[in-house]
């Protein structure tokens, strides 16, 4: 968890490390909670497992033995099935279970187009705060380094705090709800990333580095490149490991860093 906070009393965006917590945070069984419902508990474990690539896009889901699993009847467990079927994470079939809905490719150039527009405004404007928000980027990382150990497990919910951090640090509310719109897709790109790639969690890492260095010396034309070509090989790595071709779903967001959203809906007409 981030030990440093930022001064956003400016606006109603709590400071850094409390705008974010992973479901892992306060993930309970019925009977650890109380007032917690067998179906909010069976919700909370398959949805934080969707989210950090315990089970990926494919994977066909058992009700019975999840029951099992939990100690629960199967009822919860369709019931939280149903929910996470609303949030397009599941696709049911009777009698069958419920299979693991892969991120597609449209979907990964959305969120890439959305986080390319909101991070490299964020990180051009943030930038002047120079050490106080690099400082709070650097725990963010010391995170992320941790994770190493474990072969990388809980590097998507340390990678998010990084760059939720950028966007806080901002102090645009409605900015801040947009991208937290984000989340989930967010964070399953990355994690189907490092499952196919734990090699480039330590890459990751090193261009967070960068991208913090840069903010330190309140550098923000450097920050913005960074961000958005950190951001794009990302995306590179997860459509070339799906058989696409790097490079071509990216035209649209050829935007220049100091004018992102001109560009953008220049390049939309």
């Amino acid at each position: 968890m981030l030990s440093h906070k930022l001064d956003l009393n400016a606006s109603c965006i709590p400071a850094v490390s409390q705008v974010y917590r992973p479901v892992s945070a306060d993930l309970q069984s019925p009977a650890e909670g109380p007032a917690r419902s067998a179906g909010a508990w069976a919700y909370r474990y398959v949805k934080e497992r969707l989210l950090d690539g315990r089970y990926p896009g494919g994977v066909l889901l058992s009700e019975n033995e999840l029951a099992r699993e939990l100690g629960i009847s199967r009822t919860p467990v369709r019931q939280a099935f149903v929910q996470l079927e609303t949030e397009e994470l599941l696709d049911l079939y009777p009698r069958r279970g419920a299979l693991v809905r892969p991120v597609s490719m449209s979907e990964a150039d959305d969120v890439l187009e959305a986080r390319l527009l909101i991070e490299t405004h964020c990180v051009r404007r943030v930038a002047t705060q120079g050490p106080a928000l690099a400082a709070v980027l650097l725990d963010a990382i010391a995170d992320q380094e941790r994770t190493l150990a474990d072969g990388g497990a809980g590097f998507t919910v340390a990678d998010r705090e990084f760059h939720h951090a950028i966007v806080a640090a901002n102090r645009n509310a409605i900015l801040v709800r947009q991208y937290d719109g984000l989340r989930d897709r967010q964070q399953r790109i990355t994690a189907t990333l490092v499952a196919r790639d734990p090699a480039r969690v330590a890459q990751f890492i090193a261009e967070h580095r960068e991208i913090a260095g840069a903010i330190e010396r309140r550098d923000a034309d450097q920050a913005v490149i960074l961000v958005d070509a950190h951001l794009r090989r990302a995306y590179e790595v997860a459509q070339l490991g799906r058989g696409g071709r790097a490079g071509d779903p990216l035209r649209r967001h050829q935007a220049p860093p100091h004018a992102p959203y001109a560009a953008t809906e220049a390049a939309r007409r």
